[in-house]
């Protein structure tokens, strides 16, 4: 462990100000200090964020809710409002993680989270994420568990997260402190040439706090597929929310977790779907469609067969 300072926030202001000189944010370190353990992340100093107010779930005007980024993933699963709401919020979270790491992580943590690449753990593996320009050894390694959308020469690892696929899908958008909000679909970054910019975020920004917009009548699912049936990062997941009116579907959204830099939204599939009554022979293209452009390597060539198949189980399911 290299030696390092700690600071207690106590309000966002003087956490960011701390922060913006190189410094990390601590709130349930429930990747953070794992990483530091391994020598992947080194700060000199740690501020401790865990004691802002920061960790309520407020009613939005409109019928919307705000997320602080400092609420335990369990508490946002067990809200009886996400549950009625937005119950593949909940779903999502529930698949994520044992209820010991969903008792510790923190909404904030969970979006900032790193990715599980074993050559990013591996400090004598090339990681362009770990040392900027260094390569990327999962190209030509062992890489199943990678990117098959959105990857680059430069890097090939998946965001692990369950719950930001789920809030892509539900159109959430992420509150920084001192700036505009952005959607969480453009918070994360996919790879090109600076895998080690893994978020919009600057030096220092802070999240805040998760909006979800007004819940819209209709049904969603999260559907996950991971090697073993206990908690482990998913191979492939699919969060759909659709909205029927008359038989036909007015709103379609569709994110897919497991298989790119950050969650992936399927866009052409969704516009594809609206305005049909989500039969089977629109399904099926809009599964094809969804995985257009995807560049498997050499051991994960099957995630793209996955999610065609995971995509037509989860429209199946809420059109019924």
């Amino acid at each position: 462990m290299n030696p390092f300072s700690y600071i207690p926030a106590t309000d966002t202001s003087s956490a960011v100000a701390l922060a913006a000189n190189g410094a990390k944010y601590l709130a349930g370190g429930t990747n953070l200090v794992d990483l530091m353990r391994q020598g992947i992340e080194t700060p000199h100093e740690l501020v401790d964020i865990s004691r802002l107010p920061l960790a309520d779930i407020e009613e939005r005007p409109g019928g919307g809710l705000r997320i602080g980024a400092l609420v335990r993933n369990t508490r946002v699963a067990a809200d009886e409002r996400i549950r009625e709401r937005y119950p593949v919020l909940a779903q999502a979270i529930l698949n994520g993680a044992s209820p010991q790491l969903r008792n510790r992580a923190t909404v904030g943590g969970n979006l900032m989270q790193r990715t599980r690449c074993g050559y990013f753990y591996d400090r004598h593996s090339a990681c362009g994420r770990r040392d900027p320009g260094a390569g990327c050894d999962a190209l030509d390694g062992f890489n199943r568990t990678h990117a098959i959308l959105g990857t680059s020469e430069s890097c090939v690892a998946v965001h692990p997260s369950d719950m930001c696929v789920a809030l892509a899908a539900l159109d959430a958008v992420v509150d920084i402190a001192g700036r505009d909000p952005v959607p969480l679909v453009d918070f994360h970054r996919l790879p090109g040439d600076t895998p080690h910019l893994e978020t919009v975020l600057a030096p220092g920004e802070l999240v805040t706090s998760i909006d979800l917009p007004p819940a819209q009548p209709g049904r969603s699912v999260y559907l996950k597929v991971r090697d073993r049936a206990s908690y482990a990062f998913a191979l492939v997941s699919v969060a759909a929310v659709v909205r029927m009116e008359a038989g036909r579907a007015t709103g379609v959204r569709i994110a897919l977790g497991g298989v790119a830099a950050k969650p992936w939204r399927a866009y052409e599939a969704e516009e594809l779907l609206t305005g049909t009554s989500l039969d089977d022979e629109h399904v099926n293209r809009a599964a094809e469609l969804a995985l257009t452009g995807s560049r498997p390597r050499a051991h994960n060539a099957f995630k793209a067969e996955v999610a065609r198949r995971l995509i037509r189980r989860a429209l199946r399911g809420v059109r019924s």
